[in-house]
């Protein structure tokens, strides 16, 4: 990848993804709260969708805990705890396989329950399906990244991509250059992952920001019927 090309996307994309992303959540919030859900098949292949869903859900939760804690947290505070590079690479590996595991075999139930039951991919939009299909393969390339990290089992190419995600965070010029010589695997994996954050306010991921307590102060709906309309339909 040219060294332009690796800026533009490792350098500038993030910030383009993540402003999309706390922008179009708070706009999104504010003005279509009544869209602030997932839709609900559950009377529909109810097994399926709770299988599918506990593996899907749990899984995801353990990756992105796993994302943020490996990813953002200093340096320093890893080597304060005595915990060496190495043993790092090995615990995200082995706790990260697994939970990856999981989270593929609970989409995977979920998408074929969308995609062959004809009732329910009737009632599903386009971007439901979507959403799901781009994070099953964003799942296998996080699984397919296993086989090349463990040619690095000292885990220093696991640092280069600390170094990157917290130089983003704390708006580092140069952070881009810590990944320039990765894996392309890597590199395919951290693109999508920029694009799902692109696309988060605009899908049904946007209930995971969700806590119940927020509900409780959300305009109500209520849909009306006039007399003179319901006249109308009575004959």
């Amino acid at each position: 990848m040219s060294d332009w090309l690796n800026q533009a996307v490792f350098g500038y994309y993030p910030y383009v993804a993540l402003a999309v992303l706390v922008i179009g959540s708070i706009l999104r919030f504010d003005r279509e709260q009544y869209t602030w859900r997932t839709g609900s098949s559950q009377l529909l292949r109810r097994k399926q969708l709770v299988l599918g869903s506990v593996l899907f859900h749990l899984g995801i939760l353990a990756i992105f805990a796993g994302h943020f804690v490996g990813l953002l947290t200093p340096l320093a505070v890893w080597e304060a705890l005595g915990v060496t590079h190495g043993a790092k690479q090995m615990l995200a590996i082995v706790a990260g396989g697994i939970a990856g595991v999981f989270c593929l075999a609970g989409g995977v139930l979920l998408l074929h329950r969308r995609l062959f039951d004809a009732r329910i991919r009737a009632n599903s939009s386009f971007g439901d399906t979507a959403i799901l299909a781009i994070l099953l393969l964003q799942l296998c390339l996080g699984l397919a990244t296993i086989p090349v990290s463990l040619e690095h089992r000292d885990g220093e190419e696991m640092v280069k991509f600390m170094h990157w995600a917290q130089g983003i965070f704390t708006f580092q010029p140069g952070a881009a250059d810590y990944v320039a010589d990765a894996h392309w695997i890597f590199k395919a994996h951290l693109t999508l992952g920029l694009t799902i954050l692109l696309v988060f306010p605009f899908t049904r991921l946007v209930h995971m920001l969700s806590a119940p307590i927020w509900y409780l102060n959300r305009r109500g709906w209520q849909i009306v019927r006039s007399k003179k309309l319901a006249t109308r339909s009575a004959r």
